[in-house]
């Protein structure tokens, strides 16, 4: 037990003879008398005690409950690339002409923004392919929740991609992909 617990625990315990002294005395003490009157006064010294006691037995109840788990956050490097969708996307040119390089192959990722909704993401420039930003490509993405993102996501329906602050691209729904069937890429 640490010291400030030690002397949380004295306290309550001196309030508690406090408040049983003001019982004895009000118990005694005739109606409408002072010795009535501060035994009810030293029984009120306790209700801040019992506050504390019910918010301590609150937590304890709270930190007993199963902790849910929290929602996945990043991709799990260990698991393949998993298409859900075909979709149409062009970069936009870089503000730097020296940053203007050809996006190389493999996985990058994103936010595809519909609206005022982001669902995070990403998409896949296939093994030997590259293109330049401006040029509009088909490709595969894949959604970190694909329950709540693939209802938004009909063909024709346009979206924005966002990294960190800023939106890098602009994109289509193509098609959705069947997760049983060979990705079409």
């Amino acid at each position: 037990m640490t010291t400030i617990q030690a002397r949380r625990k004295l306290i309550v315990i001196l309030l508690l003879c406090v408040a049983l002294g003001g019982a004895v005395l009000r118990h005694l003490g005739a109606p409408g008398t002072t010795l009535r009157d501060v035994g009810t006064l030293l029984m009120l010294l306790w209700i801040p005690v019992i506050g504390n006691v019910i918010a301590w037995l609150i937590t304890k109840v709270r930190r007993k409950l199963p902790t849910e788990a929290a929602p996945t956050t990043e991709f799990d490097v260990a698991q393949p690339f998993r298409p859900q969708m075909q979709v149409e996307l062009t970069l936009r040119p870089a503000a730097v002409p020296a940053e203007d390089l050809p996006i190389a192959e493999g996985e990058h990722h994103c936010a595809f923004v519909i609206g005022n909704e982001g669902f995070s993401g990403k998409w896949r420039v296939p093994e030997g392919g590259s293109f330049y930003r401006g040029t509009p490509q088909m490709l595969e993405v894949e959604f970190l929740a694909p329950a709540l993102a693939l209802p938004k996501f009909a063909p024709g329906v346009v979206f924005r991609m966002l990294v960190g602050e800023s939106f890098i691209g602009d994109g289509r729904v193509l098609q959705p992909i069947d997760a049983a069937g060979p990705s079409a890429a």
